[in-house]
């Protein structure tokens, strides 16, 4: 398929800034593929929209506040993604002009603490390394939250405790993500509360939200995209409740495309496995879907893998139609925006 296919125009005043002052306030498009209806909610009104008969499946991955902005030694600021730790106190990083940086060169973050440019990890990423214990005083003092580029800030530390609270869900329990499980997002104590009293089940799992996520997709025809791998972890126990749902036949709905991904990534032999495993799975129309029978999510950017895997769950004609229905009706898009629930 042509990459051309999934891309749509979208108003820039759409693209969320910021989080509806409530996590539950935010709008809810219901898209219903067999009839092919579209439905406005807000997401309040989520636990009257499912049943008992409903699974959901959470990812309870942690955002950590991995994006830095320091000094390098001739004065110039410098902005740094820390992605991954491939040793002990030594991150490979993402920069704009990685090629700029000297082996040796001091990154400086404050008057006391360092980094120190190692080298290359590979082809995109450069690699910083730390004394001990000090990236997490870094870290504490000034790391800021992964916000995705689309998302302007003049002054990021103005803004600094509510994205560290409002990027994260309040499932985060573990693991280390680049991104946030945006889908989650919306969940409030109140949400949760109403799901359980209605009886409807619910699972978590873990998928560490890394480059493979918003990796763009730089090829004409997206069969030739590669994937980049992302961790993920199932337990025993949540495994069992997820394969105790589907036994029992009720309607299995993945919160956002990282749950998506793990679910059908785990399932072998009739079952989700419990593991620990890395994915490079890439959904896209012609994916035949093994596990998940419905996604809430939220909207995505034009020819981004995500809005991919949704078209392949709902069919390209369905989701280009509802996300026109979206940009009519002024919902907020991506990362900080509204949700839809495709049944």
């Amino acid at each position: 398929m042509d990459i051309k296919d999934f891309d749509f125009n979208l108003p820039e005043n759409l693209i969320a800034q910021f989080p509806a002052k409530k996590r539950d306030e935010s709008k809810l498009l219901l898209v219903v593929r067999e009839t092919g209806e579209i439905i406005d909610f807000i997401f309040k009104d989520l636990p009257s929209i499912l049943s008992k008969n409903d699974f959901l499946v959470f990812n309870n991955t942690r955002v950590k506040p991995l994006r830095l902005i320091g000094k390098r030694e001739n004065g110039k600021e410098i902005n740094i993604l820390l992605v991954k730790e491939i040793e002990k106190n030594k991150w490979s990083f993402l920069v704009k002009k990685p090629k700029s940086l000297k082996t040796g060169e001091k990154i400086h973050f404050g008057e006391n603490f360092h980094g120190t440019i190692e080298g290359w990890a590979d082809r995109e990423h450069r690699v910083i390394s730390f004394k001990e214990g000090i990236l997490n005083k870094i870290l504490e003092k000034m790391g800021l939250p992964p916000l995705p580029p689309y998302i302007k800030r003049e002054n990021p530390f103005k803004f600094r405790d509510e994205d560290l609270k409002r990027y994260q869900t309040i499932f985060a329990k573990k693991g280390l993500s680049i991104a946030a499980p945006t889908a989650g997002l919306h969940f409030s104590d109140y949400i949760l509360k109403k799901l359980k009293d209605k009886g409807i089940g619910m699972a978590e799992i873990t998928l560490n939200v890394g480059e493979a996520t918003f990796q763009p997709v730089r090829v004409g025809k997206i069969e030739e995209h590669q994937m980049k791998y992302e961790d993920y972890e199932i337990s025993k126990s949540e495994a069992e409740k997820i394969n105790k749902a589907i036994r029992e036949g009720k309607r299995i709905i993945a919160v956002g495309t990282t749950s998506v991904r793990t679910l059908e990534s785990a399932y072998e032999n009739g079952k989700i496995l419990p593991k620990k495993a890395s994915t490079n799975l890439f959904i896209y129309p012609g994916y035949k879907f093994k596990v998940v029978n419905a996604i809430l999510t939220n909207f995505h950017l034009p020819k981004s893998t995500l809005f991919m895997l949704v078209s392949a769950f709902a069919g390209l004609k369905l989701m280009k139609k509802s996300y026109n229905y979206a940009i009519n009706k002024g919902y907020r898009f991506f990362s900080y925006g509204d949700a839809m629930l495709i049944l």
